[in-house]
Protein backbone atom coordinates (compact mmCIF):
# COMPACT_ATOMS: atom_id res chain seq x y z
CA UNK A 1 0.00 0.00 0.00
CA UNK A 2 3.06 2.12 0.36
CA UNK A 3 5.05 3.25 -2.01
CA UNK A 4 8.04 3.95 1.17
CA UNK A 5 9.95 1.19 1.46
CA UNK A 6 10.83 2.04 5.48
CA UNK A 7 7.62 1.95 5.92
CA UNK A 8 6.64 -1.24 4.16
CA UNK A 9 9.75 -2.70 6.23
CA UNK A 10 8.10 -1.09 9.88
CA UNK A 11 4.93 -2.77 8.67
CA UNK A 12 6.36 -6.52 7.75
CA UNK A 13 8.54 -6.14 11.48
CA UNK A 14 5.53 -5.76 13.56
CA UNK A 15 3.86 -8.55 11.27
CA UNK A 16 6.47 -10.49 12.00
CA UNK A 17 6.65 -9.52 15.99
CA UNK A 18 2.91 -10.33 16.70
CA UNK A 19 3.54 -13.67 14.40
CA UNK A 20 5.78 -14.28 16.90
CA UNK A 21 3.71 -13.42 19.93
CA UNK A 22 0.38 -15.30 18.98
CA UNK A 23 2.83 -18.24 17.62
CA UNK A 24 3.54 -18.00 21.20
CA UNK A 25 -0.33 -17.80 22.89
CA UNK A 26 -1.44 -20.38 20.07
CA UNK A 27 1.01 -23.36 20.31
CA UNK A 28 3.49 -23.07 23.07
CA UNK A 29 1.22 -24.11 25.95
CA UNK A 30 0.73 -27.66 27.87
CA UNK A 31 -0.90 -30.30 25.75
CA UNK A 32 -4.10 -31.55 26.82
CA UNK A 33 -4.34 -34.83 27.71
CA UNK A 34 -6.90 -37.03 25.74
CA UNK A 35 -9.25 -37.22 28.54
CA UNK A 36 -9.56 -33.64 29.33
CA UNK A 37 -9.11 -32.19 25.79
CA UNK A 38 -12.34 -30.51 24.43
CA UNK A 39 -13.87 -28.89 20.86
CA UNK A 40 -16.92 -27.03 19.98
CA UNK A 41 -17.81 -27.16 16.10
CA UNK A 42 -21.53 -25.90 17.06
CA UNK A 43 -21.44 -22.10 16.13
CA UNK A 44 -22.19 -19.86 18.89
CA UNK A 45 -22.05 -22.58 21.47
CA UNK A 46 -19.57 -21.25 23.50
CA UNK A 47 -20.08 -17.80 23.24
CA UNK A 48 -23.75 -18.42 24.21
CA UNK A 49 -22.63 -20.80 27.52
CA UNK A 50 -19.98 -17.49 28.50
CA UNK A 51 -22.38 -15.00 28.20
CA UNK A 52 -25.81 -16.86 29.28
CA UNK A 53 -23.64 -18.57 32.51
CA UNK A 54 -21.06 -16.00 33.12
CA UNK A 55 -21.54 -15.75 36.42
CA UNK A 56 -20.22 -19.47 36.56
CA UNK A 57 -16.63 -18.24 35.03
CA UNK A 58 -14.38 -15.83 36.85
CA UNK A 59 -14.11 -12.26 35.40
CA UNK A 60 -10.70 -12.63 33.87
CA UNK A 61 -12.11 -16.30 31.89
CA UNK A 62 -14.98 -14.48 30.27
CA UNK A 63 -12.85 -11.47 29.21
CA UNK A 64 -10.26 -13.39 27.50
CA UNK A 65 -12.23 -15.83 25.83
CA UNK A 66 -14.78 -12.87 24.53
CA UNK A 67 -13.07 -10.05 24.15
CA UNK A 68 -9.45 -11.74 23.86
CA UNK A 69 -10.19 -13.59 20.97
CA UNK A 70 -11.45 -10.16 19.17
CA UNK A 71 -8.71 -8.01 20.56
CA UNK A 72 -5.89 -10.46 19.32
CA UNK A 73 -6.52 -10.46 16.10
CA UNK A 74 -7.36 -6.87 15.41
CA UNK A 75 -3.51 -6.80 13.84
CA UNK A 76 -4.30 -8.53 11.16
CA UNK A 77 -6.58 -6.44 9.84
CA UNK A 78 -4.37 -3.57 9.86
CA UNK A 79 -0.83 -5.41 9.05
CA UNK A 80 -2.54 -7.30 5.88
CA UNK A 81 -4.28 -4.80 4.49
CA UNK A 82 -1.27 -2.41 4.72
CA UNK A 83 0.54 -4.65 3.04
CA UNK A 84 -1.71 -5.87 -0.14
CA UNK A 85 -4.20 -3.30 -0.72
CA UNK A 86 -5.94 -6.54 -2.42
CA UNK A 87 -6.95 -7.00 1.46
CA UNK A 88 -8.68 -3.61 1.73
CA UNK A 89 -12.20 -5.77 0.13
CA UNK A 90 -13.92 -6.66 3.16
CA UNK A 91 -14.98 -10.19 1.45
CA UNK A 92 -11.12 -10.77 0.54
CA UNK A 93 -9.53 -10.35 4.31
CA UNK A 94 -12.67 -11.94 5.68
CA UNK A 95 -12.22 -15.12 4.00
CA UNK A 96 -8.11 -14.85 3.98
CA UNK A 97 -8.45 -14.58 8.10
CA UNK A 98 -11.27 -17.04 8.65
CA UNK A 99 -9.24 -20.10 6.56
CA UNK A 100 -6.09 -18.73 8.34
CA UNK A 101 -7.58 -19.41 11.31
CA UNK A 102 -9.46 -22.41 10.57
CA UNK A 103 -5.76 -23.84 9.74
CA UNK A 104 -4.59 -22.66 13.01
CA UNK A 105 -7.31 -24.15 15.42
CA UNK A 106 -7.35 -27.70 12.85
CA UNK A 107 -3.50 -28.02 13.87
CA UNK A 108 -4.19 -26.80 17.59
CA UNK A 109 -6.80 -30.21 17.36
CA UNK A 110 -4.34 -32.12 16.24
CA UNK A 111 -1.52 -31.29 18.52
CA UNK A 112 -3.45 -30.70 21.01
CA UNK A 113 -2.42 -27.41 21.97
CA UNK A 114 -5.07 -25.33 22.90
CA UNK A 115 -8.76 -26.62 21.48
CA UNK A 116 -11.12 -26.23 18.20
CA UNK A 117 -13.50 -24.40 19.01
CA UNK A 118 -15.70 -22.62 15.69
CA UNK A 119 -16.13 -19.66 18.04
CA UNK A 120 -12.47 -18.84 18.09
CA UNK A 121 -12.72 -18.73 14.24
CA UNK A 122 -15.71 -16.50 14.15
CA UNK A 123 -14.36 -14.11 17.12
CA UNK A 124 -10.46 -13.99 15.63
CA UNK A 125 -12.49 -13.22 12.33
CA UNK A 126 -14.47 -10.76 13.85
CA UNK A 127 -10.90 -8.86 15.60
CA UNK A 128 -9.87 -8.93 12.45
CA UNK A 129 -12.38 -6.81 10.47
CA UNK A 130 -12.90 -4.32 13.15
CA UNK A 131 -8.88 -4.04 12.80
CA UNK A 132 -9.85 -3.47 8.54
CA UNK A 133 -12.11 -1.07 9.38
CA UNK A 134 -9.97 0.89 12.26
CA UNK A 135 -7.31 0.56 8.90
CA UNK A 136 -10.08 2.46 6.71
CA UNK A 137 -10.87 5.22 8.71
CA UNK A 138 -7.35 5.82 9.36
CA UNK A 139 -6.16 5.78 5.71
CA UNK A 140 -8.78 7.75 5.20
CA UNK A 141 -8.54 10.63 7.71
CA UNK A 142 -4.76 10.50 6.47
CA UNK A 143 -5.34 11.41 2.93
CA UNK A 144 -8.03 13.77 3.71
CA UNK A 145 -6.15 15.50 5.68
CA UNK A 146 -3.13 15.17 3.38
CA UNK A 147 -5.50 16.25 0.59
CA UNK A 148 -6.82 19.69 2.08
CA UNK A 149 -2.87 20.72 2.96
CA UNK A 150 -2.20 20.08 -0.63
CA UNK A 151 -4.36 22.63 -1.74
CA UNK A 152 -4.02 25.30 0.88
Amino acid sequence: MYKSKVVTTVVIIALFGYCVVIAALLFFRSRHTLDLYHYNMIPFATIEQLVMHRDHYNPETWVKNLFGNIILFMPLGVFIPLLNQRYLRVANLVIFVAVLIFVVECIQMLTYVGSFDVDDIMLNTLGAWLGLVITKKVCRQGTSSFDSSKGA
